[in-house]
């Protein structure tokens, strides 16, 4: 039992083909990916600028739609919703974590974690103790009423990281996570992410960078908009400083 949950197809992309258009001349940035993720996978994203990973993440994020193609996240057909049902998709199987943290300045910590609990109608009570129960996680509980500017970049990351995962989602989807960071809190942010994983969830990292792309289990290269390459590590490594 245990094996076929670990197979599941938490990702499926079948020939995702992206174009923008400038007048009538057609710009096309994704050139028919095929891409599958499982349950518990830890993947890197990797592709230098204008490889097409931005808008490849868009479209595994649900922040954009595919020109053509099918992509099924969790189950679920989202290449073809709407904005609404695209929003609620977000909201119940993405966690996000992005390299600017995107905290509200005027809330505190648990007020930031608790945010998408709201958009999920959880009660109040539930809310404040899912939170403080996932800041505590990430080792920031006594940070808990603390707004971002009181918070070093490494601890913002890390309310950043609780906030994605308060909803338990079936994806947790970083773009260039340690971005905004040094080494050091590199490192610390890199070995929750591994934490997280261990602990059973998906997590997609998008990163340029190769060291950080080496906590990862498989790493995913995007070139003019097709997979380049698609290898599976068995160990991962650290970042030295």
């Amino acid at each position: 039992m245990a094996h076929t949950i670990r197979m599941k197809e938490v990702i499926s992309l079948k020939d995702i083909r992206k174009s923008y258009y400038l007048g009538k001349q057609e710009l096309p940035v994704l050139k028919g990916i095929d891409l599958i993720i499982s349950n518990n996978e830890y993947v890197a994203l990797m592709g230098p600028s204008g490889s097409g990973k931005s808008t490849l993440m868009n479209i595994i994020g649900c922040l954009d739609t595919p020109t053509s193609g099918q992509y099924i996240l969790n189950g679920k057909d989202v290449s073809r919703m709407g904005d609404d049902e695209l929003a609620e998709v977000r909201n119940v199987e993405i966690g996000f974590v992005f390299q600017q943290f995107n905290l509200l300045p005027r809330l505190t910590a648990w007020e930031n974690v608790a945010l998408p609990l709201i958009y999920a109608g959880v009660g109040k009570q539930e809310r404040e103790e899912r939170a403080r129960d996932i800041l505590d996680k990430v080792g920031l509980a006594e940070r808990a009423h603390h707004k971002p500017n009181e918070l070093s970049g490494g601890q913002s990351q890390r309310v950043a990281i609780a906030r994605a995962l308060v909803n338990n989602p079936s994806l947790i989807l970083a773009d260039e996570p340690t971005g905004n960071l040094d080494t050091k809190t590199s490192v610390e942010i890199m070995e929750l992410f591994s934490k997280i994983h261990e602990q059973g969830n998906t997590v997609v990292l998008v990163t340029h960078e190769e060291d950080i792309a080496n906590y990862t289990h498989r790493v995913v290269r995007i070139r003019d908009g097709v997979v380049e390459t698609d290898k599976r590590r068995e160990v991962t490594a650290a970042i030295t400083n």
